[in-house]
């Protein structure tokens, strides 16, 4: 990345801070999976709440703890990150009581980066085998005739699509490469493409979830998901469109998905210049002042991977962008102390969602996405999606 001599310095600065903390609290969590901190404290996922090993977060501590053992080269990160592994295959091989059809299309957020990260670091067969696992189940959410992947498994939800599955798409572009079946690459630029032409909008912004007809693929409807009403702007929604977009650029090259990021970007842009940390949603009522930092974090990767993949001419503001939202995570919203097991505070679940608790606290996934922008400012030669 070219950043100035000043950013450059910042950034070695964070990733101190990163390492530091990170060397404490990964070996103070122990064998957990957190969603998100308790009176500073890390929780377990697996044990705490009614999606156990299923939940959809479950990937961003295994995959932060990859992070550090490509940054930081410890052993110590390598041999956690593959202990949670284990803990998961409860989910991924169907031994619990629910089995395999509690899954859901968040298996790239999941295997992405408990398994394919792990073999792109390690070379594990058997890291690759669960990535593989992984991107097959994916592949049976695709409605084929439809041109879309189901979001979660209950039959109420056949028709449902949400955005946040332009993430999950990586996982296919994976497989292809490591079986040479191009039907994983071409379900996601079916799903890419339909998403480009129905949660898409026309200033930039998207959709959370959109509902279709499950034979004919029609758009039936949309819905307001967890932003502030149907037609608003959920923030995080378009952290996912515009790193997705990007990303799908990244695996295929067609130039639709890198204009898609692109759009997607100016109007997140646009959104945060009051102070660069996006609120839950970009068409909330001014107060009460919700703000989610993921949605920066995740937005931030976004843009630099939109940096590392536009002409020359056109790199400087989107990676300008991605600095001014880090640093002022940094600078307003990071806990750095050790009495704390989070990194970035003030993340939100949803505007709705949930009581005030869960419009401000910790959540995994920032974490995650911050240390990942990090690493991509200082040149990270890895791509973990």
């Amino acid at each position: 990345m070219n950043l100035s001599a000043v950013d450059k310095s910042w950034t070695d600065e964070v990733w101190g801070k990163i390492v530091k903390k990170m060397d404490l609290v990964h070996k103070r969590s122990g064998a957990k999976i957190p969603y998100t901190t308790k009176n500073g404290v890390h929780d377990d996922k697996l044990t705490a709440g009614p999606d156990g090993v299923y939940g959809w977060t479950n990937g961003f501590w295994p995959g932060s703890l990859w992070l550090m053992y490509y940054g930081a080269k410890k052993e110590s990160y390598r041999e956690a990150a593959e202990g949670l592994e284990l803990r998961m295959d409860e989910a991924l091989y169907g031994t619990s009581g629910r089995g395999i059809e509690s899954l859901h299309h968040d298996v790239g957020f999941m295997w992405e980066l408990i398994s394919v990260a792990g073999y792109r670091l390690t070379g594990s067969k058997d890291a690759r085998r669960r990535g593989l696992i992984a991107a097959n189940y994916l592949m049976s959410r695709f409605q084929p005739n439809a041109g879309y992947f189901v979001a979660w498994p209950e039959k109420e939800y056949e028709g449902w699509s949400i955005v946040d599955t332009m993430m999950n798409l990586p996982l296919l572009h994976w497989a292809t490469e490591e079986t040479g079946l191009s039907r994983y690459r071409d379900a996601a630029m079916i799903h890419a493409d339909k998403t480009i032409a129905n949660v898409l909008r026309g200033d930039g912004s998207v959709n959370h979830i959109v509902v279709y007809d499950p034979q004919t693929g029609e758009k039936l409807e949309t819905l307001a998901g967890q932003g502030y009403e149907v037609g608003s702007s959920w923030s995080r929604g378009a952290s996912w469109a515009l790193y997705g977009f990007a990303l799908e650029y990244r695996y295929t090259k067609e130039a639709r998905y890198l204009d898609a990021a692109k759009r997607v970007a100016h109007y997140f842009i646009c959104s945060i210049l009051d102070d660069f940390i996006p609120r839950i949603d970009f068409r909330q009522p001014a107060e009460p002042a919700y703000k989610d930092t993921s949605a920066g974090a995740i937005a931030a990767c976004g843009l630099i991977e939109i940096a590392a993949q536009a002409e020359e001419w056109d790199k400087a503001m989107y990676l300008n962008a991605a600095v001014r939202i880090l640093r002022a995570l940094d600078s307003k919203c990071c806990d750095w102390t050790e009495d704390e097991d989070g990194i970035l505070m003030h993340g939100s679940l949803a505007y709705h969602w949930g009581g005030d608790e869960d419009k401000d606290y910790n959540l995994v996934y920032g974490d995650f996405f911050f240390i990942e922008a990090i690493l991509k400012l200082r040149g990270m030669d890895i791509c973990f999606w």
